[in-house]
């Protein structure tokens, strides 16, 4: 009987591809386990199984597979459900599912490699001079890879000159697998097993007392091993008797010392013992038995608790509850920065049972944590995440805490599968039949809404932790300011009154401006000429630490002008300030004090996060200016005062959203200030002191937030109330994305009437050389969403048969949130 089996590939295809498999092959393969298959001309990739079966693919001759790479599988049926709900509710494919959740190290790739014929003898004088350079390569070397090649000839494109080499039957070209996951091996050193007598130590003592370097390596080995009866490190063995690596290496040679190597993980937790949990305060107790409570009867629950009112300690409760049932527990937070404050927080209650999976961690680091949670080991029995930890294998979830769950970070926008990180824990965990924790100062609409609609239960903490104060926020008119002269650079006199008094009494400012570099726009005051980038439609941002201008969507960066382009006057102005420029303001102003800025530049390392944070902890920052990374429920103990700098311009902005994230923005900034003792303070500088969010962000209100914006989505159907689908089509030909987007709306119009709304043209209307048009299906509530998505993608596929808009791009992003 011939058996077939069924796999996903890393790559877009509608369809699963079929390979044939032996009947030995068929008894030994499982879902789930990773094999590498040959695809179109001489691609190979890995290939996850997904069936096995013994109907033969109609369409097509199925060929064999490669190799087996997996003893056991590494991906779980309840990921294969999860994987297949998100390509069908996001509307993408599990290719792209299956790039996204699985570790680079993972997914295998192919390397061209070239070898010399050996059969043939070549004539040497029939060989053009680039190609001679590469058989004299391949005389001293027995392989050569394609970027080999292309740096001995200097050049990118080799592919023509390997095609005449194989034309000339001088080389045979092959696809190299290679795994991209190596253990890491820590070397260790033992005395040999020939000095274990003591009359043997005595006569090597004794040998190496004219080599007294040497003599003092052994020494120190009996020392440490006495010391810790551990495996001694040759890194440790060095530095502690301040022997260089050769003379270690001379013992070894030797046979004095003999060096093993032992398999470790890359993340290791260094902690002590494991601290008690702290016990809750009234409105927390109250606050846990309520979860308990709505759990009962729900498995979704939104708490809504005031900044500082110490939600992350009923977390820790809930937590310590369902590790003692022995079950996994994933905590998902919407930004790397916050993992950092909260691991230390964990690791001091759970010990190594904390494991944490986000992208600053390298490919192997995450690896290990997959492995970990895979083999249900101890040491992830927590985990600590981005959006992407959903996708690990868990097989036992007792409970998903999604943290900041109001967050747009949950969002992936590129590239498929757009999926929404708190949308998808909640299925993630109906598949486990585990519990879901929202938690937030500043709940999503969506999820506000459906506690009201009783879909979720609903727990609120109205108090901080401590009976401490909520911070008292004061509005500054910089109109008005600006007119009777009072503002020195982009800072008020309160402001910059009120943060002199902060740092005299010995406490910590944050500044908060949603905009990184020096200034957004460069301006020429004689002819009003502003530098452009030339593959967005947008002007480049000033970055004074660098003196370039940069662009934020692309990435393009040209050095700072100091003329204009346009008519060569040396009179540039910049327009609109950032944190750079907050930054060098505040140093003008308070020169003695410590100054440090948080932002997407100034955070780029591994642990770039960790040290401004420390640094701030650690009191060794006075004022810290930073982006919106700053308020994501970070816990400042001494921080009394926030400024935000200029509240409009995050209301003015082109999205339905904008006033909700406004308010979610600003009260989370001020969260940060006065979470102690002392009362916190909050000055929010904009031109429109009467605006409704900023009287309401004001007064904490966040019920009369919820119920304008609410009359605002019911009178235009917008979500909750409707769900939608956008669709983004690009091209770089301006004409044919507008006959393209013309074509498609016209096409939904149909099918959906007034619910669509566009082609739109949107804020900036080209990226990277590529024109962009936006359109909108509106989904009202009582549409069956599966047959609307069924009907959009019909329309899709007859708009790829179309020959002129083939090369139009489509992206299709559900709850473009």
């Amino acid at each position: 009987m011939a058996y077939f089996i069924d796999v996903i590939l890393p790559i877009p295809l509608p369809k699963l591809f079929t390979y044939s498999i032996t009947d030995a092959e068929s008894g030994f393969l499982k879902t789930g386990m990773r094999v590498s298959v040959p695809f179109g001309k001489s691609k190979i990739y890995t290939a996850l199984v997904f069936k096995i079966h013994t109907n033969a693919p109609t369409a097509y001759d199925a060929k064999e597979i490669h190799q087996i790479l997996d003893d056991t599988p590494i991906v779980n049926q309840k990921q294969f459900q999860l994987w297949q709900w998100i390509a069908s509710y996001y509307m993408c494919t599990l290719g792209d599912v299956m790039r996204a959740a699985l570790p680079n190290a993972f997914v295998l790739e192919s390397e061209t490699v070239v070898l010399k014929n050996t059969i043939k003898t070549i004539d040497e004088s029939t060989l053009k001079d680039d190609e001679f350079l590469v058989y004299d390569a391949l005389n001293h070397q027995s392989s050569l890879k394609i970027q080999d090649i292309s740096s001995i000839l200097d050049k990118k494109n080799v592919l023509p000159v390997i095609k005449r080499l194989i034309e000339k039957e001088v080389i045979s070209v092959e696809e190299e697998i290679y795994e991209k996951y190596k253990p890491k091996l820590v070397r260790y050193v033992k005395l040999h097993t020939h000095f274990t007598s003591e009359k043997a130590l005595h006569g090597l003592l004794e040998e190496l007392s004219r080599a007294p370097k040497q003599r003092q390596v052994i020494m120190t080995l009996f020392s440490i091993s006495a010391k810790t009866r551990k495996p001694v490190k040759v890194s440790e063995l060095s530095s502690e008797s301040d022997a260089s690596a050769a003379i270690i290496k001379a013992l070894i040679e030797k046979d004095v010392l003999e060096e093993y190597y032992i398999q470790t993980d890359r993340i290791q937790y260094s902690g002590g013992e494991n601290e008690a949990t702290k016990t809750l305060n009234d409105y927390q107790s109250t606050a846990l038995e309520h979860i308990n409570t709505s759990f009962e009867t729900q498995n979704i629950t939104l708490l809504h608790g005031v900044t500082s009112s110490g939600k992350t300690e009923v977390y820790v409760k809930l937590i310590e509850e369902v590790v003692k049932q022995g079950k996994q527990v994933l905590y998902l937070l919407p930004e790397i920065a916050l993992t950092t404050q909260l691991v230390s927080r964990l690791q001091n209650y759970f010990g190594e049972q904390v494991a944490v999976y986000h992208s600053k961690y390298s490919s192997h680091e995450r690896v290990e944590v997959w492995n970990h949670v895979l083999n249900k080991s101890v040491k992830a029995q927590i985990v600590l995440g981005a959006r992407s930890s959903i996708f690990l294998p868990f097989d036992n979830l007792g409970l998903i805490i999604v943290d900041e769950e109001h967050e747009q970070s949950f969002k992936q926008f590129d590239p498929a599968p757009r999926y929404h990180a708190r949308d998808t824990a909640v299925v993630l965990a109906h598949m486990h039949g585990a519990k879901t924790l929202l938690g937030s100062a500043t709940p999503s609409l969506e999820s506000y809404f459906n506690a009201k609609q009783n879909k979720y239960g609903f727990v609120e903490i109205t108090t901080r932790y401590n009976e401490v104060l909520m911070p008292e926020i004061e509005l500054v008119d910089i109109k008005d300011k600006h007119k009777r002269k009072l503002m020195k650079g982009h800072f008020s006199d309160r402001l910059i009154e009120e943060m002199t008094e902060t740092l005299k009494e010995g406490y910590q400012i944050i500044l908060f401006q949603n905009r990184r570099g020096f200034s957004p726009i460069v301006e020429c005051n004689t002819c009003g000429h502003a530098p452009q980038c030339p593959n967005c439609d947008v002007s480049l941002t000033y970055h004074q630490y660098r003196s370039q201008l940069r662009c934020h969507y692309c990435g393009y960066t040209t050095a700072m002008q100091i003329s204009c382009m346009a008519c060569g006057a040396q009179d540039l102005d910049s327009k609109g300030f950032g944190t750079e420029q907050i930054e060098s303001e505040v140093k003008l102003l308070f020169p003695d004090y410590k100054v440090a800025r948080m932002d997407l530049d100034t955070t780029r390392g591994k642990y770039g996060y960790e040290k401004i944070i420390t640094a701030l902890e650690q009191q060794e920052i006075d004022i810290l200016v930073g982006t919106q990374m700053l308020t994501k429920g970070l816990d400042f103990r001494n921080v009394k005062l926030v400024g935000i700098m200029n509240a409009d311009n995050m209301l003015n902005f082109p999205d339905f959203r904008a006033h909700e994230r406004s308010f979610q923005l600003m009260l989370q900034v001020s969260g940060r200030a006065g979470r102690t003792d002392e009362r916190g303070r909050v000055l929010i500088q904009t031109y429109n002191p009467y605006h409704n969010i900023l009287q309401q962000v004001s007064t904490n209100n966040y019920v009369a937030m919820y119920n304008e914006q609410m009359n605002d989505r019911y009178n235009y159907k917008y979500p909750p109330v409707y769900k939608q689908v956008k669709i983004i089509l690009k091209h770089k030909d301006y004409n044919k994305v507008e006959a393209a987007a013309t074509w498609f709306a016209k096409a939904l119009r149909h099918v959906f009437g007034d619910n669509v709304l566009g082609p739109e043209a949107p804020p900036v209307a080209r990226i990277r050389n590529q024109f962009h048009k936006n359109i909108l299906v509106k989904i009202p509530k009582k549409q069956s969403l599966s047959k609307t998505k069924e009907a959009i993608i019909k329309i899709n596929n007859s708009f790829s048969s179309v020959k002129d808009f083939r090369s139009v791009r489509v992206i299709l992003n559900v709850d473009n949130f």
